[in-house]
């Protein structure tokens, strides 16, 4: 529960927050964060500004903190197939405005930019950039994000808990960010790691109730530090969408990877969600179990093991990813996402970090990055 100091929610917030996940049916909307390389030197080119203004105001697409990132936004879908034609077609799109200007790409972080860089002068990130200062300018990292609408706030809420422990298992699938300022970090991952310079990363705290999660956005409110779109989890319950947010995947580099991802995602949440109606008691594991295994997946990512939460037992990371999607194929042909599901188990063979390594060095893997962004 909240502590006694923590400031109460006005009744209304969580109502609010219920209202958002009443009815509506089962969609799913895909968020990608997409580098912008210079076309001579492939390194990250600050130009997202310029072609938001030659997009003409297309919704599809907006501005983040880097000055060199540019976010793709799906519509809601009832399909991740069209999810994924939608992904598709606004990388086009983005290709097409970026010519002479840019190349885009798809990773967790690029392979060798250095490790500060340029942000945006938006003035919606003036808090961002005076609060956290140098740390602000290392956050040049690219994320996937997978929002699935999960009707009913209860409901929602059990499989935002039982969702936690599964985080790792997502990561290590699709871990893209193997390089850091030229050179391999030793992680599947590097991306997790930077990301930790600011607040509210890593494995989301569960909550019992609607209201417990209203007190923490009160709280931020409270101390002005922080408001429910600055809840920056690696899963969170989006206030204002009523979705299933997840966000623990690095960025992939190709449109197969990033539909993959979804039908994973999608797959998981309806599998939990059927699990709750059943009456099943989702097991819930301590935050702390769970970030031993965030670590173990950003070192890793498939090459090495995860830990049964239950056990403490180190099992084989690709074995367990492998399991996991076999588990959700039942799901899966009832949404229509079969084939999908069957690219994810091809990217388990494979991922993005296994990759980029293979490519040679961080130039290579550069190059590669921007061959693959069309598929």
């Amino acid at each position: 529960m909240p502590s006694a100091d923590m400031p109460k929610p006005a009744s209304s917030d969580a109502a609010v927050l219920r209202t958002a996940f009443a009815g509506g049916r089962q969609t799913l909307g895909i968020e990608e964060e997409l580098m912008l390389l210079d076309p001579e030197t492939l390194d990250l080119a600050p130009v997202a500004a310029d072609l938001l203004h030659a997009l003409h105001g297309d919704t599809r697409f907006k501005g983040e903190l880097p000055a060199a990132q540019i976010e793709l936004i799906t519509e809601p879908a009832d399909t991740v197939a069209l999810a994924g034609e939608a992904v598709r077609a606004a990388r086009h799109r983005l290709a097409r405005s970026c010519a002479g200007v840019a190349l885009p790409a798809g990773a967790g972080m690029h392979p060798f930019a250095a490790g500060e860089g340029e942000l945006s002068d938006d003035p919606k990130y003036a808090f961002a950039r005076r609060e956290y200062g140098p740390m602000a300018a290392r956050q040049l990292v690219f994320g996937l994000h997978v929002h699935v609408r999960v009707p009913g706030a209860e409901r929602a809420l059990g499989v935002y808990n039982a969702l936690r422990s599964y985080l790792p298992t997502l990561g290590a699938l699709v871990a893209n960010a193997p390089f850091y300022e030229g050179c391999p970090s030793g992680l599947a991952s590097t991306r997790p790691k930077l990301s930790e310079l600011l607040p509210r990363q890593g494995i989301p705290p569960k909550f019992d109730t609607m209201e417990e999660l209203a007190a923490a956005h009160a709280f931020g409110r409270a101390s002005g530090t922080f408001d429910a779109g600055a809840w920056w989890w690696e899963l969170r319950l989006h206030p204002v969408h009523g979705t299933v947010e997840v966000r623990v995947a690095d960025q992939p580099s190709t449109v197969a990877d990033t539909v993959a991802v979804a039908a994973v995602t999608h797959s998981l949440v309806a599998a939990l969600a059927q699990r709750l109606d059943s009456g099943e008691s989702l097991p819930c594991h301590p935050t702390w179990a769970i970030a031993e295994n965030r670590w173990l997946a950003a070192r890793h990512g498939l090459a090495g093991d995860l830990l049964d939460l239950d056990t403490g037992e180190r099992r084989n990371a690709r074995e367990l990813v492998r399991a996991l999607i076999d588990s959700l194929r039942p799901v899966a042909r009832d949404l229509r996402c079969e084939t999908e599901l069957e690219a994810a188990m091809r990217l388990s063979g494979r991922n993005g970090s296994e990759r980029q390594l293979a490519a040679g060095d961080a130039h290579a893997a550069a190059r590669e990055l921007v061959a693959l962004f069309l598929d």
